[in-house]
């Protein structure tokens, strides 16, 4: 079992110039030396992985792979800087347990692909045959879930739950809500959903 991310934070020291010139420079000459981990997205990789540099303040400096993996980060899939494959299963397991925690974001097929190192086609394969459904699919099946728990516990406005929950307008929220429920959101909440304690807002 991984680490808490309070321990994966602190894991690790911040890079210094040299080894950040390293990574932005994607430096092949520097994965002897060392390892660099990213806290948003709890993976690892080599100082060569020629993903898109992340934010400097999210970035963590390890000596090798074993004190990366202890600090409870993942090898990356496309770099692989423990020279073993990633398990599929391993690297969906990440992917989910992002939109766990942030669905609420922007979190698009392309993004995944540059978050997890791989091509968005083969992201897209392999995430199906583990999770049973597209990555798409279940990020909206994330949010629907979370707005049925807005709705039945909050008097929160249909605009508000939308925006908490990562839609980007109510109608799309609402077709959305509507075809993975069977009813609209307003509707739902109608149906005995409605909190006993909500304040009469309109």
């Amino acid at each position: 079992m991984g680490v808490d991310n309070r321990n994966r934070t602190y894991a690790g020291a911040a890079p210094d110039e040299e080894q950040w010139k390293a990574i932005v420079g994607n430096d092949a000459a520097y994965n002897d030396r060392f390892r660099y981990a990213v806290m948003t997205t709890g993976i690892f990789c080599r100082p060569s992985c020629r993903s898109r540099a992340p934010k400097r303040e999210n970035v963590r400096i390890f000596a090798d792979s074993e004190p990366a993996l202890s600090a409870g980060y993942r090898p990356c899939k496309r770099c692989r800087p423990t020279d073993r494959k990633l398990p599929d299963a391993e690297w969906v397991g990440q992917m989910t347990a992002f939109i766990d925690r942030c669905y609420y974001e922007p979190i698009t097929l392309d993004r995944l692909a540059e978050l997890y190192r791989g091509s968005p086609y083969h992201l897209h394969r392999i995430f199906k045959r583990i999770a049973g459904v597209t990555p798409v699919e279940y990020v909206q099946r994330t949010r629907i879930a979370r707005a049925t728990e807005l709705l039945e516990t909050t008097s929160m406005p249909m605009a508000e739950i939308a925006d908490a929950v990562g839609f980007g307008s109510v109608p799309y929220f609402i077709t959305v809500f509507k075809q993975r429920t069977g009813t609209t959101p307003s509707e739902y909440r109608r149906l005995g959903c409605r909190p006993a304690y909500e304040e009469v807002s309109e």
